[in-house]
């Protein structure tokens, strides 16, 4: 491997719902390449792609994986990406390394919540698109309802390439075949549909068509491409992994009529920063500076970080010297390498097309551009849209002394994955990673044991809770010790008085003719501020309040700042007791996108919620996004009840609106659980 020229290059990824066979596709196609010598299984745990223990433990795939294979003199790069909503960040993320889209359809259950979502993707990153009907010698399948239903959900331009016959024993092949048996259609009719499509796109070769009546296959190979490109036309080919059916076609197909890196359409880079960045593309030239883009990160147990990249323009070499994004010293190529799942080849080098590998560089990020010259300083790839991780657990250790090995094993998972995200909560004190799904964080938490065996214990994160007053008090304390020799004495008058929501702490010194001396009015404010921290009511931080000191008593001998710490903290809480005391919760701005069908289900279950609806949109695809605010604490379970109400075809992401009181119930149950701190003076 290596020393292909970039026009000999296809790069797919095979994406699609879970379950719908793309990890034994790609073994079938290793295998009809004879890039291994026998189809692995997915019952057995042999599969090229599915490697890691825990994808052999729950039987599909849970990271993406990329193999390479060579045929008929062109070398193809495969990345195989999980199906399951869990793990978007993994195949969104291969999606920026390949020219091809290839959605993977399962037969038996038609187009499901990834199909959609991965079609949608796939058009907003300009990539070619093709779809894989798979399982077609599954039971009970409906062949030609479910073209209808793919050329009702994604247009007209979703046509064969080719087609079942003999009950789905072989496929007949459209494109450069004119005429021939098939199961349903007609070849014919196939053959004439993709001509009229592709031909479209050429107004030339359209004129000659019509004066002919037919055009060569050689003269479609251009307008192909571009009709591709374009999304003029999305191949539709029939295939089944587990009995080989249609694989070689399909290997014919990547091999003759799927885009080269050259012909594909060009990544969108930015270079600079923020609304100054101005957009470029990479030439597919081998001879140009390097620019190459990080799409994967993993951390293997015995070759440590592994970082995967799509080589866009330029050559890397063995001994290349490498800068990282706007870093100012390169790192050097010691071994570089081509991925077949677990297994690492090296290779001479990378040209545009390639996926390569490098280890062990632990300064290299997902989402890098990797260049070779300074000229190439601030460039990045037009970020990539992904899911808003949702889904929190507060997660702490089980030994004490363990808590810097958390962040640091918790470090390395978020950086293989863009939606995981790890949080130090302050106003809980909470360490919470956040995920897409309860699946999404449940293998995160059993590759913290099996491969860092690191044990830790979670519960759902605290809600940020809040107390504030309703109307203005006073509050006063003398604070008198007398212990032996020199005593403590501080004396506090305040009054205090709610402020608008959201506008915080104000501290006023309004004190006359020195009663409390000047230095010690620090001290004042700081025994107020405990209390800001810590709650006078139900042990939530303080806001939205105003302090003012204005009188006291201080002692030439006994006042210390102690005295005045402890005064000012017990004449605000006496104040406080006074005030109307109320807790305030958090509400959030929710954005929920759902079938048009659930809508009253789910409109009814936010009002059940505290929810109010604030609007609805209607979207493509038969789906509607319904916004309101809703408070934080109703959707701890909201995931799995969006799930079952939707059948997994739901989504929703939330953003912090403000704070507002909590029912009357509430407050009496956080009151009733709240223990105050013994005094310590």
């Amino acid at each position: 491997m290596g020393s292909h020229s970039t026009e000999a290059i296809r790069g797919v990824a095979l994406v699609g719902h879970t379950g719908s066979g793309k990890t034994l596709l790609a073994e079938a196609l290793l295998h009809q390449a004879k890039a291994i010598p026998t189809m692995g299984t997915i019952e057995r745990g042999s599969t090229c792609c599915d490697f890691d223990v825990l994808e052999k433990e729950y039987q599909h795939s849970l990271r993406s994986a990329a193999v390479h294979f060579e045929t008929d003199g062109t070398c193809i790069h495969l990345v195989d990406t999980p199906g399951a909503p869990d793990f978007l960040g993994q195949s969104i993320g291969s999606l920026a390394a390949v020219d091809t889209a290839a959605v993977v359809i399962n037969a038996q259950t038609g187009i499901e919540l990834i199909t959609t979502r991965m079609m949608q993707w796939a058009e907003a990153l300009k990539l070619c698109r093709m779809i894989v009907v798979n399982r077609i010698d599954g039971e009970a399948v409906d062949l030609p309802g479910l073209v209808e239903r793919i050329q009702e959900a994604f247009g007209k331009e979703c046509l064969p390439i080719n087609l079942p016959a003999e009950g789905g024993k072989r496929v007949v092949d459209c494109f450069f075949n004119p005429s021939g048996d098939s199961d349903f259609s007609s070849v014919e009719q196939a053959h004439s549909a993709l001509v009229d499509q592709v031909v479209e796109v050429d107004e030339e070769l359209m004129a000659v068509y019509l004066e002919k009546g037919e055009i060569s296959p050689e003269e479609l190979h251009a307008p192909f491409e571009e009709a591709l490109r374009e999304g003029h036309l999305i191949p539709i080919c029939f295939t089944s992994a587990k009995t080989g059916v249609g694989v070689k076609e399909l290997l014919d197909i990547l091999v003759k009529l799927a885009p080269n890196p050259a012909e594909g359409n060009p990544r969108a880079f930015l270079r600079g920063e923020g609304s100054d960045a101005e957009e470029f593309h990479a030439e597919p030239d081998p001879a140009k500076h390097v620019i190459a883009h990080v799409f994967k990160v993993a951390v293997d147990p015995f070759m440590g970080k592994l970082s995967y990249f799509r080589v866009h323009q330029g050559t890397v070499t063995k001994d290349s010297q490498l800068f990282i994004g706007d870093g100012r010293k390169p790192f050097k190529v010691g071994h570089l390498f081509m991925v077949k799942g677990k297994d690492l080849v090296e290779v001479p080098d990378g040209v545009p097309g390639d996926i390569c590998a490098v280890a062990k560089v632990d300064e290299i990020q997902f989402d890098s551009v990797l260049h070779d010259s300074h000229d190439e300083d601030h460039i990045h790839l037009r970020p990539l849209e992904f899911p808003d991780p949702i889904f929190g657990l507060a997660i702490e250790t089980t030994k004490r002394g363990d808590e810097q090995r958390l962040w640091d094993v918790l470090d390395k998972l978020s950086a293989e994955d863009p939606c995981i995200e790890v949080e130090r909560v302050k106003s809980t004190n909470e360490t919470v990673v956040k995920g897409l799904g309860e699946l999404h964080l449940r293998t995160l938490l059993e590759r913290m044991l099996s491969q860092y065996k690191l044990e830790v214990k979670t519960h759902p994160p605290r809600i940020a809770y809040r107390e504030t007053i309703t109307a203005p008090a006073e509050g006063h304390n003398r604070h008198k010790k007398q212990t032996g020799g020199a005593g403590q004495f501080g004396e506090v008058y305040l009054r205090i008085q709610p402020l608008a929501r959201g506008a915080g702490f104000e501290f006023v010194d309004e004190v006359k003719g020195g009663a409390i001396p000047g230095q010690f009015i620090p001290a004042v404010e700081k025994g107020v501020h405990q209390v800001l921290e810590s709650g006078a009511i139900a042990g939530y931080p303080m806001q939205d309040v105003r302090v003012t000191v204005y009188d006291g008593k201080s002692h030439p001998v006994d006042s210390k700042e102690i005295a005045f710490v402890s005064a000012g903290r017990k004449a605000f809480l006496e104040a406080v007791g006074k005030a109307r005391p109320i807790v305030l919760e958090p509400i959030v701005n929710i954005s929920v996108t759902v079938p048009e069908s659930a809508m009253g289900d789910i409109t009814g279950d936010l009002a059940a919620k505290r929810g109010q609806i604030t609007g609805t949109q209607s979207q493509s695809g038969g789906m509607l996004t319904i916004s309101g605010h809703v408070p934080l604490s109703e959707l701890t379970t909201y995931q799995s009840r969006l799930k079952s109400v939707t059948g997994g075809a739901g989504s929703y992401s939330i953003a912090f609106s403000h704070y507002e009181p909590v029912p009357p119930n509430v407050q009496q149950q956080l009151v009733g659980q709240f223990h105050a701190p013994a005094s310590e003076d």
